[in-house]
């Protein structure tokens, strides 16, 4: 016999019936309706982080923790450089002059920041000439042994 969509309910003991106060002596939850006698929570509601008064612990607490980027000493001068890696100038024809304009307009890089670093993950095969602002000692090498050029702007 299949069970049908119909005949589906609830596991006993699994559903409760909302409590309903304020509905009469005779309820059990009447008269004060389980507030309690008098006092602050029996009249009216009371906000989330109240105290009491007292000054609340979001006050009390200092507003920053950590330090900022300026405000680190050698944060506000910090360069930001557009890295590529040597094994994406690859996609380039050989003895072809790679600079950070020819990165951009061919998607490489999507902004240039302060300059252009070369780094040395990858493999080069062919003799490139590659301008950018700073070049790690293994890109350097990379280039070099394909028979490349480096130069610093």
């Amino acid at each position: 016999m299949a069970i049908r969509l119909g005949q589906l309910s609830p596991a006993r003991g699994s559903r409760r019936r909302s409590k309903r106060v304020g509905r009469g002596m005779g309820s059990g939850h009447g008269k004060t309706a389980t507030r309690g006698m008098k006092g602050q929570k029996a009249r009216g509601s009371v906000r989330p982080g109240f105290e009491g008064g007292q000054t609340p612990l979001t006050l009390r607490l200092r507003k920053r923790k950590g330090l900022s980027k300026t405000a680190m000493p050698q944060g506000r001068f910090r360069k930001e450089h557009a890295s590529v890696n040597v094994g994406r100038l690859e996609r380039f024809d050989a003895d072809a002059v790679i600079t950070p304009e020819v990165l951009l307009q061919s998607r490489v890089i999507r902004k240039l920041g302060d300059g252009l670093r070369i780094l040395g993950e990858g493999e080069v095969t062919k003799p490139l000439t590659v301008r950018a602002h700073h070049f790690s000692k293994a890109a350097r090498a990379k280039l070099l042994a394909a028979g490349g050029k480096v130069e610093v702007i």
